[in-house]
């Protein structure tokens, strides 16, 4: 587990985790995927799996996985992949900024 795992507050997801790579279960690699159906946008829904998959990854030393679900393919369209592509590569924004408050927020 990295320094920033320590930082932060465990659960049991992480907690297997951290127990299957002290004990050597799989030579100690994490790896983990992210697997949404192309036939939409994210949405709000897809975000803790998101912050799971991708987090769980980074704060072991591991990797984490886009894998497409195709289970619907009359209902995948290119556009909705691209999408999901961009944001998967902009995940550093969103596993490691912590959120603050600004402009109207931030009167509230």
């Amino acid at each position: 587990m990295s320094e920033n795992a320590t930082d932060r507050p465990s659960d049991f997801i992480r907690e297997i985790v951290a127990r299957d790579a002290a004990a050597g279960k799989w030579d100690g690699r994490v790896r983990t995927r992210f697997p949404p159906e192309p036939n939409g946008y994210l949405h709000i829904g897809h975000a803790k799996a998101f912050s799971i998959d991708f987090g769980v990854a980074e704060a072991f030393g591991g990797t984490c996985n886009l894998r497409f679900d195709d289970t619907n393919p009359m209902k995948e369209e290119a556009a909705f992949a691209e999408a999901i592509q961009r944001t998967s590569r902009a995940r550093r924004t969103w596993t490691t900024s912590r959120p603050r408050k600004s402009g109207a927020c931030a009167a509230r």
